[in-house]
């Protein structure tokens, strides 16, 4: 069991403050790809407020960075969901769906420059207008796991992964 830190409790609530807003070409929840895999060349932008601009010196040296992020219309949480690739219901937190107890999402894009307080992106599979909770650069030597199992993923042949992906079959994809 680990040991609980004065102060701190199950019950506690924490709040964040967006430190900037995403923005991209997507403008619907229900057309937005669901991974940057499947948006490959979507432009974006993470505009920082500038109160937090000086966190974003010597990111420049770096050609991916995560993006975490509030989920501000993933609707109600669920336990149990249909994920985009299957059609077989799954456990919440074996999935990326958007509809979490805690709707943080999680990409990893290209950056391609900064300028100011603005990283302009590639691969944003994110609704515009997103607020942005935080910023990582991407490590290979820390990131990158090379006997990684993906669950019932691997499960899904590419084929399919790619229509479904991209929200073009189903119009009527998790709100």
């Amino acid at each position: 069991m680990l040991p609980v830190r004065r102060g701190t409790s199950m019950s506690d609530n924490i709040i964040y403050q967006p430190i900037g807003v995403i923005r991209s070409e997507h403008t619907r929840a229900a057309q937005t790809p669901i991974q940057p895999v499947f948006c490959e060349g979507c432009p974006g932008r993470a505009e920082v407020r500038p109160e937090y601009g000086a966190g974003l010196r010597d990111l420049e040296g770096f050609s991916h960075v995560y993006l975490i992020y509030h989920f501000h219309e993933a609707g109600k949480p669920r336990l149990v969901v249909k994920p985009f690739l299957q059609d077989v219901e799954r456990g919440v937190f074996a999935t990326r769906a958007p509809c979490r107890p805690n709707p943080i999402g999680l990409s990893i894009v290209r950056l391609v420059r900064r300028e100011g307080n603005v990283l302009h992106l590639v691969g944003v599979d994110v609704l515009d207008g997103t607020p942005l909770l935080d910023i990582k650069p991407y490590i290979a030597r820390f990131d990158r796991i090379e006997d990684a199992r993906s669950g019932w993923q691997d499960k899904v042949d590419d084929a399919t992964a790619q229509r479904r992906g991209r929200r073009e079959f189903r119009e009527d994809a998790q709100k």
